[in-house]
């Protein structure tokens, strides 16, 4: 990402239609905007063990969160490098507790943020105004020539960002600064695996060998 040419505006486009395809129905935020990762290949900083993790403990959660909240429940299932965030809303804390231990249960999951509100589901405005916030964000991460934008995952509920990724100290906060200068966002909660400056260094050599983070 060193520089911001003119196919920077049509990437930044494809991130906002991606994001609002994830705030159509559906319990579990999944795979989505599979075009986007073949249009930015750059590297993940994941091992190719952890994005194999992320992409099963998604697919299981999908089958296993419905099963608790039900028609009650609007649960939306993260995972970046094993760490699952929780996302959405649940009747009461009985449900918000055993959503926690279903995903925790998963094979690989290492840890888990629980951050299920007690309320009805949102509703589809709501999700899409999310969805839009995420779009934006991701464009804004994109403008930036100091740090890689691919590098980030980006969750937004109910106006408040989640931010994960492997990236050093100056990586997150520019990424957090950015994020809070975007119309819309009311909070923004980093959630990030620091790596040292000479991590980041080491790992330049494998840029463009996958694709972007789920």
């Amino acid at each position: 990402m060193s520089k911001a040419g003119p196919l920077m505006r049509p990437l930044a486009k494809a991130l906002l239609c991606a994001a609002l395809l994830s705030s159509l129905p559906g319990c579990v935020g999944v795979i989505v905007g599979g075009a986007v990762a073949g249009a930015v290949a750059t590297a993940d900083r994941r091992t190719l063990g952890a994005q194999a993790d992320d992409k099963a403990i998604a697919l299981k959660a999908e089958v296993r969160v419905p099963k608790v909240a039900g028609e009650y429940g609007h649960v939306n299932v993260n995972s970046y490098d094993r760490k699952v965030l929780l996302t959405g809303e649940v009747k009461d804390e009985s449900m918000k507790a055993a959503v926690e231990r279903d995903v925790r249960a998963i094979d690989g999951v290492i840890s888990v943020v629980n951050e299920l509100e007690i309320a009805g589901p949102a509703s589809y405005t709501s999700r899409s105004n999310d969805a839009i916030i995420t779009g934006k964000v991701k464009a804004s991460l994109i403008d930036m020539r100091t740090i890689s934008a691919t590098s980030f995952k980006v969750v937004t509920e109910r106006g408040t960002v989640y931010l994960m990724g492997r990236v050093t100290q100056r990586e997150g906060q520019v990424a957090a600064d950015v994020a809070r200068g975007v119309s819309g966002v009311a909070k923004v909660v980093k959630m990030f695996e620091y790596i040292t400056e000479d991590e980041l260094r080491a790992l330049a050599p494998a840029a463009g060998s996958s694709t972007v983070p789920l």
